[in-house]
């Protein structure tokens, strides 16, 4: 039997197995680290929470909170409520659970797609991705820094492009940077179904979002010497979009008190379209 390649597992991530009416049940990579990546569990939540919406409704939001850490190992059952069915909106609340406790629970909100009021955020300038090393070539570029399992993983072959504007103040190098900047994309083409690259973005939001609090201090986000985890995630879908095409992430960490930090970011097309709002607080301690 052909191996998957990384495209179809990533696809095959998001693909949960019916287990009952409004009950699905979602798997970890075996490339997974210790915990189940905060980003996976908003993704499949949504995937979940979508199955029981009309196509007519799309997600507009989410808000999720992370309860516990989950085990990569074991399958996370999703079990969807439905809320409420207006006229125009609806309501869905999504338990991710392993062993019988919560791991996470989402809440979203669906809508008939409508015309109004247009404003949006330019997208700042930033150079092009395809100027920008890979996330491989910067592994061997930062070697003498990088813990090895970071290196590794960043060498390794990935369904997921991404390439970073400012790599030093990724790293910590220049604390005097208040923001960074990511663009990121799938290889490969996705299917055309908007729910799917709905659910691809609620992945990729959840990347580099902490280690923007992290970089203002000189720090990184894999220092053995903090504990950083997400406490909770929203985000805001605002405008059709593709998630195999490059996509902006603009960063930013407007608070840091009591051993949480806040972080926000907006997501840009290539061609400058405001597409998502996202925002995040997480936990920041010193061991």
């Amino acid at each position: 039997m052909p191996s998957l390649s990384p495209l179809q597992q990533f696809l095959a991530l998001l693909d949960l197995e019916s287990i009952g009416e409004d009950a699905y049940r979602g798997y970890s990579p075996p490339t997974a680290g210790r915990t189940v990546f905060g980003g996976q569990a908003v993704a499949q939540a949504l995937v979940a929470a979508q199955r029981s919406v009309s196509p007519e409704r799309p997600a507009h939001s989410l808000h999720g909170y992370f309860v516990l850490a989950g085990d990569p190992k074991t399958p996370i059952d999703f079990l969807v409520e439905r809320v409420r069915d207006g006229r125009s909106f609806s309501t869905r609340r999504c338990a991710a659970m392993q062993n019988g406790h919560v791991i996470f629970s989402l809440e979203a909100s669906f809508q008939i797609e409508e015309q109004g009021f247009e404003h949006a955020t330019p997208a700042p300038p930033a150079p092009d991705p395809e100027s920008l090393p890979t996330t491989g070539a910067l592994a061997e570029r930062l070697k003498s820094f990088l813990p090895r399992s970071v290196r590794e993983r960043m060498a390794e072959d990935s369904a997921l492009d991404v390439r970073f504007a400012d790599p030093e103040a990724v790293i910590g190098a220049r604390p005097e940077a208040t923001q960074q900047q990511i663009w990121f994309r799938i290889k490969g083409p996705l299917p055309d179904d908007a729910s799917v690259h709905r659910a691809v973005l609620a992945y990729l939001s959840d990347m580099t979002l902490l280690n923007t609090a992290l970089t203002r201090h000189g720090r990184v986000i894999f220092d053995t010497t903090l504990q950083v985890a997400s406490l909770d995630h929203a985000l805001w879908f605002h405008r059709p979009f593709r998630a195999d095409e490059w996509l902006l992430y603009a960063q930013e960490s407007p608070n840091a008190s009591g051993a949480r930090a806040l972080t926000r970011g907006q997501v840009f097309a290539k061609d400058g379209r405001l597409i998502a709002s996202v925002a995040q607080e997480g936990l920041v301690r010193q061991r």
